[in-house]
């Protein structure tokens, strides 16, 4: 399929590339960005005028919920989610039924979802079998099938010898780990430690279980040298670690949810289980550190979290509600909201959700390395066209996902997407691509 997309202001945070200009693909290639090349006969034309041309979003968080949670989401209605969002790429966690501990059920995760020409999805494999904390899994076996790490998904690691081997394993092989920093036994509450939660009388989850989980983990990686990336930094302690060990040279990075970035434990009112989220919502001053640790580079990525929760699940009691909330279709949305609140500029508003979560992956893309998370001539054509003065309001009937619980719901956000192209091909499209 060759498709032109005419006049539209293309941004690449990976060139720093800014300028009104075409883009041309065609054999799922990105064949030029500028002059549309001679002879050039597209079957599709957008005319983007007014539209942000972007590269396809990276997502290092979201679960699909197949198999296993097929009532939550399926892998059809979540991927179409994910491009109507502009998500091309995305990281899903191994915390499936059955766990992702085995070669053929990765195989077959990928195979399911590549049948669909939408997103692409890049599986974590299980750190340990069936993520009990105890055996580690044949790291290389999973890597073979299709894993671009390894992850205990939201389960914590009991026993610091049994984290040390995995890191020993993972540094010895270049395998990067993905650990989501809380420390067992301080963080099995429903609601953050403070006043708030008091006053209520839910069962707090303490800094300190993110604290004390980070400085293990970074003792770890000094002696194993091991690469680690956290998932889901929530607290300011945290993220004054994290720019520590950045400091000293540690290989680590991070990623916050979209979720902590915008919400405080303030905006759980009076026990609305839309905000029971994992981790959980903190104070300003939490969320306020991660805004700023964003916008300096402390934090590298911007996730979605999507965690699509049953009706079922969810209108429980707040502290029997499951923890989640769906978000695929929110990520570029907020990211905008973010960057315009802080003043960090288009670019850096992309640049979290393109360049650098496709930074975070590395060598683990093999030979997308050099096309996910960017625009470049040659490379494979992922493509989010959006208005940034669109706005759009969040309701059940806009989500594509089969969980429509979320705790921007009724929220007014800036940004919709107009088309996505994944691999060359039109993934989505809007009921029309307007100039602004």
């Amino acid at each position: 399929m060759k498709i032109l997309i005419r006049n539209g202001r293309v941004i690449d945070p990976a060139t720093n590339r800014d300028e009104i200009c075409d883009v041309a693909i065609a054999a799922g290639r990105i064949v030029s960005i500028g002059a549309t090349p001679a002879g050039f006969a597209p079957s599709k034309t957008i005319d983007a005028k007014g539209c942000i041309v972007a590269p396809g979003l990276v997502d290092l968080a979201a679960r699909l919920r197949e198999p296993g949670h097929e009532h939550e989401g399926m892998l059809e209605s979540e991927m179409a989610a994910a491009v109507a969002g502009g998500v091309t790429s995305l990281v899903c966690p191994p915390d499936t039924e059955p766990v992702l501990d085995e070669p053929g059920l990765v195989e077959m995760l990928k195979f399911r979802s590549e049948k669909l020409h939408q997103a692409r999805v890049f599986p974590l494999g299980a750190l340990t079998r069936n993520l009990q904390g105890e055996t580690l899994t044949e790291m290389a076996e999973l890597t073979e099938a299709g894993c671009v790490g390894f992850s205990q998904a939201d389960v914590p690691l009991a026993s610091t010898q049994v984290m040390q081997r995995a890191l020993q394993y993972a540094s010895t092989h270049g395998y990067a780990v993905w650990l989501r920093p809380q420390e067992l036994y301080l963080g099995s509450g429903v609601a953050a430690s403070g006043a708030l939660a008091t006053r209520l009388g839910l069962s707090g989850i303490p800094v300190a279980a993110e604290t004390i989980a980070l400085h293990t983990i970074f003792e770890l990686m000094k002696a194993t040298g091991a690469r680690v990336h956290l998932c889901r930094i929530s607290s300011a302690a945290g993220v004054d670690l994290v720019r520590q060990a950045k400091d000293q040279g540690l290989p680590v990075t991070c990623d916050a949810s979209i979720n902590s970035l915008h919400l405080t434990d303030v905006d759980i009112g009076y026990f609305d289980s839309r905000m029971r989220l994992s981790p959980p919502l903190r104070q300003q001053r939490d969320r306020d550190a991660l805004r700023e640790a964003l916008a300096d580079g402390t934090i590298d990525a911007l996730v979605s979290d999507h965690t699509p929760v049953d009706e079922d699940e969810k209108t429980l009691p707040f502290a029997e509600a499951e923890p989640g909330a769906t978000g695929l279709e929110l990520l570029l949305s907020l990211s905008l909201k973010w960057g315009q609140e802080s003043g960090v500029g288009l670019t850096r508003s992309l640049a979290v959700l393109t360049s650098e979560p496709a930074r975070v992956l590395g060598g683990a893309l093999g030979t997308l390395h050099a096309s996910v998370g960017r625009l470049v001539e040659g490379g494979i054509a992922d493509v989010c066209v959006f208005d940034p003065q669109a706005e759009w309001t969040v309701t059940d009937e806009a989500l594509r996902s089969q969980g429509k619980h979320t705790p921007f719901s009724g929220y007014a956000l800036p940004g919709r997407v107009r088309c996505t192209v994944a691999a060359g091909q039109l993934a989505f499209e809007a009921r029309a691509v307007q100039p602004a």
